[in-house]
């Protein structure tokens, strides 16, 4: 496999991001044109002629579907005696997204991205074959790229299709090898109700799925019969194409961000002075130290500003097991989603292993600012409110500070915030009783 640091013509490999059945994605670096892209190359054990066709026909197939909320291929070519796709790398998939809060207006924007994206590959007469959250990728500005179209097939080959696509996201009829385009509008009906709601409908697809009563809440009564007639486990009930189905969410998608509008007024009215304050606490907090704290998500539960360093929300104490937001380091924990640089053995945040991409150079970051108190650490360096050592995986016991405030947890002992926070956002105690 691809180690980083290694060249693949101009290429430079700086780490794995994805690990498919038939592939593995890189994030590189162009050499030439000094942009990040994404390097897709498959398997070594998996090539042949007939894996190597394939690859071929799925960059034939991107090439001529050219359309902004389809992921464009820079290059595919045999490099250093490798056949490999390169594409523009985004920013994370739609997958990644889903872990962190989204509003209703942007969730309303990725539904009309998806469906574009699908109508104009329908339009070409290509069916997808694999529409889940990991195809859709997001670029600047949230816009949605899909990718993949390795099991995409033509209508004249569906009938012989044994690529089943990923499970949990196929249609019914699809899983028996027999796709078609409203195998594609089913899939795009899943994505869609798990953007709303973060839960999964599965097999029998019996209505309402889980997850109703909070969708019925949020999204237009219209908007959701569009998605029962989407999810329907009779094909001929769907709609023919997502042509079709795009345009019927066009007609409504309207109504239903007038009924957000409207649904969020209702609601506001009786704590509105409540509502004003947390934003502007928020906001404060940002401006103070979210520069400090490296602020670069938002609790998924309350919505408040939070930090890949902190182990709970300390707006409303909700434990951060996994991290979904963006990241400055290079690669990402498996284990807690945290950010890690390439050189480290251990995640620091939850005592997980290292990365697969590991290497012997050593990095240097102005962001050590700690010292390891194992005398037998070769390193010894820290990046702050990290609970190990990331080269020794030894517990760190002396308490982290945060820079400008005194105040510290009568539990772990590490700098809190009493001014904004409600709760340590390293061990989950409340600070306001």
């Amino acid at each position: 496999m691809l180690k980083a640091r290694e060249k693949l013509g101009k290429y430079r490999i700086i780490r794995r991001i994805a690990r498919g059945g038939f592939a593995n994605v890189f994030e590189a670096l162009d050499t030439v044109e000094g942009v990040r892209v994404a390097v897709k190359v498959p398997h070594p054990y998996l090539i042949t002629d007939e894996t190597l066709d394939d690859f071929q026909r799925e960059a034939r197939l991107t090439a001529k579907l050219d359309h902004p909320n389809i992921l464009p291929i820079k290059n595919a070519d045999y490099i250093d005696g490798l056949f490999a796709i390169v594409y523009p790398m985004g920013k994370y998939s739609l997958a990644d997204r889903l872990k962190s809060r989204i509003s209703l207006r942007t969730a309303v924007e990725f539904v009309d991205q998806i469906l574009d994206a699908l109508a104009h590959a329908h339009r070409h007469g290509v069916i997808h074959c694999d529409v889940k959250p990991d195809n859709f990728i997001v670029f600047p500005g949230n816009r949605l790229r899909l990718t993949d179209f390795g099991l995409a097939k033509m209508p004249l080959h569906t009938l012989t299709n044994l690529n089943l696509g990923t499970v949990g996201y196929i249609a019914p009829e699809q899983a028996m090898g027999r796709p078609s385009f409203r195998s594609d509008v089913f899939s795009a009906g899943l994505v869609i109700y798990e953007i709303f709601t973060r839960e999964l409908p599965t097999w029998p697809f019996d209505w309402p799925p889980p997850g109703f009563d909070k969708a019925k809440r949020k999204i237009h009564p219209e908007f959701l019969a569009l998605l029962r007639r989407t999810l329907e486990v009779d094909e001929r009930k769907r709609f023919s194409d997502a042509q079709q189905m795009r345009n019927a969410f066009r007609r409504i998608r309207a109504k239903v961000l007038a009924h957000s509008v409207k649904r969020n007024s209702r609601n506001r009215r009786p704590s509105s002075s409540k509502r004003d304050w947390k934003t502007i606490r928020f906001q404060e907090f940002r401006k103070r130290y979210g520069r400090s704290l490296e602020v670069r998500a938002t609790c998924g539960e309350c919505g408040g500003p939070i930090s890949e360093r902190m182990e709970f929300c300390p707006w409303c104490g909700k434990h951060c097991h996994v991290y979904g937001g963006e990241t400055r380091f290079p690669t990402r924990c498996r284990r807690c989603g945290r950010g890690m640089k390439l050189d480290w053995r251990f995640c620091p945040w939850c005592y997980g292993p290292g990365v697969d991409l590991a290497t012997n150079r050593r990095y240097s970051d102005v962001r050590y600012e700690g010292r390891c108190s194992n005398p037998s650490c070769t390193r010894k360096e820290l990046v702050p409110f990290v609970h190990y050592c990331p080269w020794c995986r030894t517990k760190v016991r002396h308490p982290w500070r945060l820079a400008g405030s005194k105040e510290t947890c009568g539990r772990c002992g590490w700098g809190v915030l009493r001014e904004f926070w409600d709760y340590c956002a390293w061990c989950g105690k409340p600070l306001r009783q």
